[in-house]
């Protein structure tokens, strides 16, 4: 009785009750952003399957189970994809808002993107609502400083090697990129800013890092398959905490989580590997839960990593006019529609191009669902129905001559746009400049499927940009490990 009379006696005195440890009144009803972006992960690299039912489509040996969650209490997406084969290239696109030829951003030495500072996704955001405040920690990968694209707070310009650490409580700065994570979450809910917030971890990028508790509990496996099991799922354990404190902030109802990864790995699952434009070089895992989001569903929507930034916008403020240029849609109307539904773009069409360390420069092409590949080398040309052919199997290019000729030029036409006439014409004529020759073959002896994810998803960690144009078997430790998954 005297405990309703206490709460009766603050009600009136106007003070708010909640059971959350801490109150997220001060915050408007704009909705916050946590971005997590995972380095080097396979389509099929986490434990949940991308394609419902479908085993090739996760790892089973992995212990992910805040990521399950994340699923069940959200939305899974089988056809998303990275904007490029590599990491640099990848985040500028998703920054920007473009494909990387648009962009004019290639490869990791491009330095005169066709789009200003100004244009990027965190000083857009701001445009549109400048009550949000903005921050990138972990994995930056540009000489483009984070600050001058937006960001409020940042690790600054990092690159891969900054993920190597000699702490062992905090293996790959994982557990250090979440403590900042969740004080920057604190923070702007304390003082009523609503966020966008990218954790561009380092896992699960080679070389392999693990809390030694966890590697402990894989002991059983050899120390590749071990560690790699292990580094993801200290990722995963660093993924509850986030939610944990999205809880604890009582900002759940108010916030949108994303779950992506940079670039494809070799897998079982998919040909082709990091680095190539076959569908496991570019397509990625990704969920999202969030306000409206119906639980347990799964999408096959085309989803793109350049998409974001036109996602957060018209989350944000729709009436927003997006920086010129700007070639993603927005995830809003099939993220509201139950997954059903496709996100609607300035142009149909999805881009990507990679020219270096690679036997055969080569730009692909996806147009509803076929898909050409075109190597600038060699000429030729690989058309997919991607609907009936997700492995890229059956190439329908010789059967299909002006359908191939037409999706062509369309993709040559796109690439000229953005590289420019120089480019353009140095890729037609097979004579790039030296440093775009690859240092060693498409699949070769080092890495065999690139910085693979162990039980399932690769050959090992040995590094190397390479991942092969075929199927292989780059999951062959994990089969010793696993049993063979069915289809």
């Amino acid at each position: 009785m005297l405990h309703q009379l206490i709460r009766i006696a603050l009600l009136a005195s106007g003070i708010i009750i909640t059971n959350s440890p801490i109150i997220a009144s001060k915050q408007s009803n704009s909705p916050n952003f946590l971005f997590i972006f995972v380095d080097d992960q396979a389509w099929s690299g986490t434990s949940v399957p991308m394609v419902k039912g479908n085993q090739l489509s996760r790892t089973p040996g992995y212990n992910m189970p805040n990521l399950e969650k994340m699923a069940a209490n959200g939305m899974v997406f089988s056809q998303a994809y990275a904007g490029h084969p590599k990491c640099e290239c990848s985040r500028a696109s998703l920054l920007m808002g473009r494909s990387t030829t648009s962009l004019n951003a290639v490869d990791k030495n491009s330095r005169n993107w066709n789009a200003p500072n100004s244009a990027s996704l965190p000083n857009t955001l701001k445009r549109a609502n400048p009550t949000y405040r903005a921050a990138h920690f972990g994995k930056w990968q540009w000489q483009k400083s984070p600050e001058s694209m937006g960001y409020d707070a940042s690790d600054g310009i990092t690159m891969n090697e900054d993920g190597d650490t000699s702490d062992p409580r905090d293996p790959k700065q994982t557990f250090g990129i979440t403590q900042r994570a969740t004080a920057y979450m604190q923070k702007q809910v304390n003082e009523g800013h609503p966020f966008y917030l990218q954790l561009s971890f380092y896992a699960v990028h080679a070389k392999p890092q693990a809390l030694e508790s966890t590697l402990k509990k894989y002991q059983n496996l050899n120390s590749n398959n071990a560690i790699m099991a292990a580094m993801t799922e200290d990722l995963d354990t660093c993924i509850g905490t986030l939610h944990k404190e999205v809880e604890k902030l009582g900002i759940s109802q108010n916030t949108y989580i994303i779950y992506m990864a940079d670039n494809g790995m070799r897998s079982q699952a998919l040909k082709g590997g990091k680095a190539l434009l076959n569908e496991g070089g570019i397509r990625v895992p990704l969920i999202i839960s969030g306000p409206r989001v119906k639980p347990g569903t799964y999408s096959n929507a085309v989803m793109v990593g350049y998409d974001l930034l036109a996602t957060v916008i018209d989350f944000v403020n729709p009436k927003t006019q997006l920086p010129q240029g700007t070639e993603g849609g927005s995830w809003k109307p099939v993220l509201m529609n139950a997954g059903a539904g496709t996100v609607k773009r300035p142009i149909e069409r999805l881009v990507f191009h990679h020219d270096v360390e690679i036997e055969h420069p080569q730009t692909a092409m996806r147009k509803g669902d076929l898909k050409l590949l075109h190597y600038w080398d060699t000429k030729q040309n690989f058309l997919y129905d991607l609907s009936t052919d997700l492995r890229e199997q059956n190439n329908l290019a010789s059967a299909k001559p002006e359908l191939t000729e037409e999706l062509l030029n369309e993709l040559k036409a796109h690439v000229k746009a953005g590289l420019g006439e120089q480019k353009f014409n140095q890729l037609e004529s097979g004579q790039l400049p030296t440093s775009t020759k690859p240092n060693q073959r498409q699949g070769g002896k080092r890495g065999g499927g690139g910085k693979g994810n162990g039980a399932g998803n690769g050959a090992g960690n040995g590094g190397g940009n390479g991942g092969g144009n075929g199927n292989g078997s780059g999951s062959e430790i994990g089969h010793r490990l696993l049993g063979a998954m069915s289809q």
